[in-house]
């Protein structure tokens, strides 16, 4: 198969439908002064399970959101609780989802193991496969470089590089074999990823020859899911099996960690918002929580509904948003009011 293939998806079929309403959005929660919790409905009629999870800010205020279930990418405009709903293709079971340089959505295409482009002014859907040689491989999370290119993670052990300009897709096996999963840019230019299986933070160490050199977490086993860069280029990470926020400053190499509030928290998520306020989602807590490093203090914010599950979360400037994967919903935290 050449690895550069293109296939558009278009037709009555696979079109996205007009924009729907959703249910209207459910009443917050008592949360703490200035703040504000919102839920909307992430199913329109028809659409079954959702699972909604990954998400990530459009641009112009609507905000893109994986629907992991049903094969779709999704436009929920917060305005209206309106969702465009975009099929993905057969089969299709999307995981990440990112803005790119283009203003088109990225998503890492699990169900057809592919790299998806959805174009953010008439949503068609563009996939590119990976090569025939990498036939499953649980495609995770994507990151763009400066200078344009997208960097993956799969879960099945691998990593690799997609150039949109030449349509080149590059895939290597991972250092330590399975386990890729969370990665990021810093504010200096570095691509970093971690590996949860694998236990360990890696780092593209040259980006042209995309070799990796791995940093070992001082808490062992920890269960490295999720990574996020602050303003600083200090390396936030959740780790699932410690319940631990971990803290990497590559410049000089030191670690800090909290554990997060609770009897046996899970850290599944993390995002850092404009402020340096890092936000992080427990499974076990049903919560989304808030951490200050300025002052090491943590706040809640638990679902009104059991299960919620949020997974990737991302933002704006005074928002935080998240998909409740387990309830079919978007949550999103109105903060600093």
């Amino acid at each position: 198969m050449d690895r550069r293939a293109v296939l558009a998806l278009a037709g009555s079929a696979l079109a996205a439908p007009a924009w729907q309403r959703a249910r209207p959005a459910a009443a917050a929660a008592p949360v703490p002064p200035g703040y504000r919790v919102t839920w909307f409905d992430a199913a329109t009629p028809g659409s079954g399970r959702v699972g909604s999870r990954d998400v990530t800010a459009a641009g112009d205020g609507t905000f893109w959101f994986c629907g992991q279930r049903n094969g779709t990418l999704n436009r929920l405009d917060p305005k209206t609780g309106a969702v465009r709903v975009v099929n993905l293709g057969q089969g299709a079971a999307p995981h990440g989802v990112i803005r790119g340089p283009d203003g088109a959505a990225w998503v890492t295409e699990g169900g057809q193991n592919a790299i998806a482009r959805v174009d953010p002014g008439d949503h068609r859907v563009q996939l590119w496969r990976l090569p025939e040689r990498f036939p499953n491989a649980n495609l995770n999370t994507g990151v763009f470089d400066e200078r344009g290119t997208y960097w993956f993670t799969g879960q099945n052990g691998v990593y690799g590089r997609f150039e949109p300009r030449s349509e080149r897709m590059e895939v290597w096996e991972a250092p330590r074999g399975r386990g890729p999963y969370g990665i990021t840019r810093t504010p200096q230019g570095g691509i970093w990823y971690v590996s949860l299986a694998g236990n360990h933070l890696a780092q593209i160490e040259d980006l042209d020859t995309a070799r990796v050199r791995i940093v070992e977490p001082p808490t062992p086993n920890q269960g490295a899911r999720r990574v996020w860069s602050d303003k600083q280029g200090r390396l936030w990470i959740s780790e699932w099996n410690s319940g631990n926020v971990s803290m990497h400053d590559p410049r000089d190499g030191s670690w800090k960690a909290w554990r997060l509030p609770g009897e046996r928290p899970r850290a599944y998520s993390v995002w850092v918002d404009p402020a340096d306020k890092v936000w992080l989602t427990d499974f076990p807590a049903n919560a989304i929580v808030r951490f200050d490093p300025a002052n090491e203090s943590f706040v809640s914010f638990p679902s009104d509904r059991a299960n919620a599950n949020v997974r990737q979360m991302d933002g704006v400037s005074g928002e935080a948003w998240g998909g409740e994967s387990g309830t079919d919903r978007i949550v999103r935290i109105e903060y600093g009011l």
